[in-house]
């Protein structure tokens, strides 16, 4: 369709704590008007989008794709087609594939395959050491030449704090972003879940907090000794949270990501040991969930992303110990975010539209998605009273591995719109 009206939508931005009902009307990918009771147009089909909430694309700066070298797992283009299954319209990869994204050719290869496969637009990182290697330095201003937008050995940390130091020199020059992993692999050794009483209790080799804390500390003094910005990933415990909570009172550029499901499980889901609630950083304690929560409601954390981690059903069904680490994200975020918070008032629409549309994009130096006349159209429709079956056959990502699989997840995404490009649309296809 070149144009189409919604009609009586529910409007969500990020400053405004209250929906807004609207009608679009949307011709030729862009917003032709927008307000409530739009006149009908001769020829124009209309939709009836009545408690639907509209949504800007969602964005995460946060994503493996496994691309190139392990297609198994995830391709660029089953990575991004998840995404708009999730009402995501942008994706930022991570670079531990195989071979790494260390030099400005891999971050062009990704580029070209990315504006190939993909529909929504994909940027890439690049490794701060070859091979993620931790030895030496890769080519940092060759990768930000050919469009690298963070530099990160996402996976691990970078252990050579001198090392470390020169990148964030370099980045800082280069206007790039140093994204962290948080770890001292040395506390963490063997480690399969978060060490206390339950992982004692399971028999599991734990991986203590302080192992994440310590380096967040240390990452976080390193960026405000070369004046690089740092974005700490993925942070799980309270501690590590007030840690950048009192680096940001000091005035250092310092950035933070929370994921779903480190605001949503815990390390009591840990049972039968199901390697779905294996990831690293792991799962904490449940006061650690309110912990964190809290920050993402008073805004210390930046930003809302997956970590979508895929891994091949068989990786997944080895022992808790061997099994690797991490879940899918893209496709359960939205519903999920709303299910546990927004649905019970712990959160509003706008809280979620500003850290998973606004401020990632920010955090790129872009522009938020806006709603106005004749601005691009960058829509997910979102219906909260339907739920979302997350089948094999429903999911696009070629990996499964989410706790949320075969489960019913209350809203559910049903069109996505970049452009002139309809991307997803159980909307009108199921219009009488």
């Amino acid at each position: 369709m070149d144009a189409f009206i919604l009609r009586n939508g529910q409007l969500a931005q990020e400053d405004s704590p209250d929906l807004t009902e609207t009608d679009l009307f949307i011709e030729s990918g862009k917003l032709k008007a927008i307000g409530p009771q739009l006149p009908a147009v001769d020829g124009v089909p209309e939709f009836d989008v009545t408690g639907r909430v509209l949504l800007p694309g969602l964005f995460d700066v946060h994503v493996h794709l496994r691309e190139p070298g392990r297609e198994d797992k995830e391709t660029i283009k089953t990575g991004s087609e998840a995404a708009i299954n999730g009402g995501v319209t942008g994706i930022v990869a991570m670079p531990n594939c195989t071979p790494a994204i260390d030099s400005g050719g891999m971050v062009q290869s990704v580029l070209d395959i990315a504006s190939r496969d993909a529909r929504i637009p994909v940027y890439t990182t690049g490794c701060i050491t070859k091979g993620r290697l931790g030895k030496e330095l890769a080519n940092i201003g060759g990768m930000h030449a050919r469009g690298a937008v963070m530099i990160t050995d996402d996976g691990d940390p970078v252990g050579n704090h001198q090392i470390l130091r020169r990148a964030m020199e370099y980045a800082r020059e280069f206007g790039l972003i140093v994204a962290s992993h948080c770890e001292v692999k040395e506390l963490s050794g063997v480690g399969a879940m978060n060490e206390g009483e339950v992982s004692y209790r399971l028999g599991i080799p734990g991986i203590p907090a302080e192992s994440e804390e310590i380096c967040i500390s240390r990452d976080i003094r390193l960026a405000h000794l070369t004046g690089a910005h740092v974005h700490i990933q993925h942070v799980t415990s309270g501690e590590g949270m007030r840690i950048i909570e009192r680096f940001k009172e000091d005035g250092i550029h310092v950035t933070c990501e929370v994921s779903p499901h480190h605001l949503i499980f815990n390390e009591t889901h840990i049972q039968d040991y199901d390697t779905h609630y294996k990831m690293n950083p792991p799962l904490r304690r449940p006061e650690d969930n309110a912990i964190l929560l809290d920050g993402l409601k008073r805004g210390i954390f930046d930003v809302i992303a997956t970590d979508h981690a895929p891994h091949t059903d068989f990786e997944k069904q080895l022992d808790f110990g061997s099994a690797p680490f991490g879940i899918t994200g893209l496709e359960t975020a939205l519903p999920s975010l709303y299910q546990e918070f927004i649905k019970p008032g712990h959160f509003g629409w706008d809280l979620l539209v500003k850290r998973y549309s606004a401020e990632p994009r920010r955090l790129l130096g872009h522009d938020p998605v806006v709603f106005k006349e004749g601005s691009p159209v960058n829509l997910t429709i979102f219906h909260p009273d339907k739920e979302t079956h997350f089948t094999t056959s429903f999911m696009q990502s070629k990996s499964k591995n989410t706790p949320f699989l075969d489960q019913h997840v209350q809203g559910h995404v049903e069109m996505v719109v970049l452009d002139d490009a309809i991307l997803l649309d159980r909307l009108t296809a199921n219009a009488s």
